[in-house]
């Protein structure tokens, strides 16, 4: 047996997706609409999971699990200064940067 060369990278969705639910059948309408949606959704999940989890460890988000929801994210007041540095963005003032204090 071969090792197979560099798949696409839609190709390599698909896999991923029928290798997650090998018993999984479709037709090509129903795997473009449906399973690369999901594909998608769930590399977003895993991609917003290591942002969140890089953010709690920077300090700029606080974690809370409360009993009946799960996992919470809220900013961190203390780091907000922090956070706005972090986007290039000033913080807003309720006056624009020309004004004069």
């Amino acid at each position: 047996m071969t090792t197979p060369r560099r798949a696409p990278r839609p190709a390599r969705e698909i896999l991923a997706y029928f290798l997650r639910n090998p018993s999984a059948a479709d037709s090509l309408e129903g795997i473009a609409r449906w399973r690369l949606l999901e594909e998608e959704i769930h590399r977003k999940v895993v991609e917003t999971r290591r942002a969140l989890a890089w953010l709690v460890r920077e300090g700029l988000l606080i974690e809370t699990t409360p009993t009946a929801t799960g996992r919470l994210y809220k900013l961190n007041p203390d780091q907000q200064d922090q956070a706005e540095l972090l986007l290039n963005k000033p913080r807003a003032t309720g006056r624009r940067q020309t004004d004069k204090p």
